[in-house]
């Protein structure tokens, strides 16, 4: 590709997963650079008024994780928020031309496909039978009954099976039985 440079990128219009949605919907559309700070700050404000019932985040590429995040924001933040999060691909065709025309070398078109999410935020209830629905608080029960599996785990972990007295371990100056000599100073 060092005898190549791009010159056109072709992005091909991405249709929203979700049908019937106001047309004044608030998009927070989450680029790489954006802010997390910025978008939380317009994003909850907008949904503390009454008057705003939902609102949609996009994001796509190397921004899905930081979408992802301000959706976790924003339902830790608001309680009781339906979610529907679709997952999708955006074409984006690029056009590469040669460097040097003369060199007889063809123009190049690379279609590529970048992942993107769409997540639903929603005041009022949602269709359950959406695929990606999450209902408000199913992810804290499923958090607490994680943990209190773990606490158990660690209960029965305290009852051995660590290297305790009598085990030798895998440290080759850890011998076992009773402590070294301190080392002698020069």
């Amino acid at each position: 590709m060092e005898n190549y440079k791009k010159t056109k990128i072709v992005e091909k219009p991405c249709l929203h997963p979700f049908t019937n949605l106001p047309p004044d919907i608030i998009e927070m559309k989450v680029k790489d650079g954006s802010k997390i700070r910025n978008l939380m700050g317009y994003a909850i404000s907008k949904m503390e008024l009454d008057s705003v019932r939902q609102i949609l985040f996009t994001g796509s590429g190397k921004a899905v994780s930081k979408t992802i995040m301000c959706v976790e924001i924003m339902k830790r933040r608001l309680k009781e928020l339906h979610q529907i999060t679709k997952v999708l691909f955006r074409q984006i065709k690029e056009i590469w031309e040669p460097i040097v025309p003369e060199a007889g070398l063809d123009t190049l078109t690379v279609k590529r496909n970048i992942p993107a999410i769409c997540v639903l935020l929603s005041k009022d209830a949602l269709n359950p039978q959406e695929p990606g629905y999450q209902a408000p608080g199913s992810f804290d029960a499923f958090c607490i009954e994680t943990l209190a599996a773990e606490s158990q785990g660690q209960v029965k972990r305290k009852h051995g099976g660590g290297r305790g007295a009598g085990s030798t371990g895998k440290h080759p100056h850890f011998t076992g039985g009773a402590p070294r000599e301190p080392c002698a100073k020069s």
